[in-house]
């Protein structure tokens, strides 16, 4: 299945897809739009344009395990965007991906204006990745 992870941001959004196996994530690009009904309309356009037939839209709980306001807005973007598409959306929790993708690319001195356009695609692949290694493994703890 053709599964497309989403980083949504107020500024940029950022996109990656796997393949249909699902062995491998890939980034998909960045999304730049002012605005909320902005961004919703080109991320819905982009996500048809890749064939997507799941899309999962990382949600920042907080570190004590709570909802904040940005979660909430990432709830409403991941439920707006299935309504938009008729694809269905899940959710996943995405603490620390962010940091965990600038901490990439300062391990590989990607600085300045190239970081800035890079981050949200890598946040973007390192929830998909976390979520079909999520995913793999419970297939592999099913019933025996």
């Amino acid at each position: 299945m053709i599964i497309v992870g989403i980083d949504f941001g107020d500024a940029r959004t950022g996109l990656a897809v796997c393949d249909r196996l699902e062995m491998m994530a890939s980034e998909a690009g960045c999304i730049k739009a002012n605005g909320y009904k902005k961004a919703l309309a080109a991320v819905a356009e982009k996500v048809k344009e890749l064939g997507a037939e799941l899309i999962v839209v990382g949600n920042p709980v907080n570190m004590d395990g709570t909802c904040g306001w940005r979660s909430e807005k990432c709830i409403a973007f991941a439920k707006d965007l299935a309504e938009a598409t008729g694809i269905p959306t899940e959710t996943y929790d995405e603490r620390l991906t962010t940091v965990s993708a600038h901490r990439i690319l300062s391990d590989n001195n990607v600085r300045g204006k190239k970081r800035k356009e890079t981050v949200d695609a890598l946040s973007a692949r390192l929830i998909l990745e976390d979520y079909m290694r999520r995913k793999q493994n419970l297939a592999d703890m099913g019933p025996k």
